[in-house]
């Protein structure tokens, strides 16, 4: 009897489970712009107009230093249909918002917009939230003005920087998140 040989496709035995890890840097002469290197690719990122800081404030523009992980994924369902993910995936609703207020109880956490809460609208008339990868920066513990709403979102056409979140291309994103799971090391810096 003859055996076959069957090539192992070692490349879609890795696009089977979650990326270990992705890094996120400063690109050189311009800390408001980077690069996201995750499995073997590169692509363009729009950072904080405060750049890359170790010691992330409320409100400084900064993209906090660190190790990360990637807690679930935002999306608007009603503009795009689910993206494939290891995330868990969580609609966004009309009333999704992030709570940016240090003097808060619910500082850093998403809230229901309502009489008593304002936030960070989570549905935007723009396109930059129509994914929003949502990370645990300083979310055990949560520190009162150690910054809130990090997220990696979509870009601006022109890549402009963000108040501290990391974007990409609409394309870049959804190649991602096909790599993203809940222990996937975010490294930035």
């Amino acid at each position: 009897m003859k055996r076959r040989f069957i090539p192992i496709d070692y490349d879609k035995i890795s696009r089977d489970r979650p990326l270990a890890s992705i890094t996120i840097r400063a690109a050189a002469g311009n800390p408001r712009r980077g690069w996201l290197t995750a499995g073997g690719r590169t692509i363009p990122v729009a950072l904080g107009r405060g750049g890359i800081r170790a010691n992330k404030r409320e409100g400084d523009g900064g993209t906090p230093k660190g190790i990360f992980h990637p807690r679930q994924l935002w999306w608007r369902a009603d503009r795009h249909p689910q993206p494939r993910t290891f995330l868990p995936v969580r609609p966004i609703a009309p009333e999704d918002a992030w709570c940016e207020d240090p003097s808060d109880r619910h500082y850093n956490k998403p809230v229901r917009l309502d009489r008593d809460h304002g936030g960070d609208r989570l549905r935007r008339a723009d396109h930059l939230y129509d994914f929003i990868v949502e990370i645990d920066h300083n979310s055990s513990p949560r520190i009162t003005g150690r910054g809130s709403a990090v997220f990696l979102h979509l870009a601006r056409d022109n890549f402009e920087p963000t108040a501290g979140c990391v974007s990409m291309t609409k394309s870049a994103m959804l190649h991602l998140l096909q790599r993203l799971g809940r222990h996937t090391r975010i490294v930035i810096g």
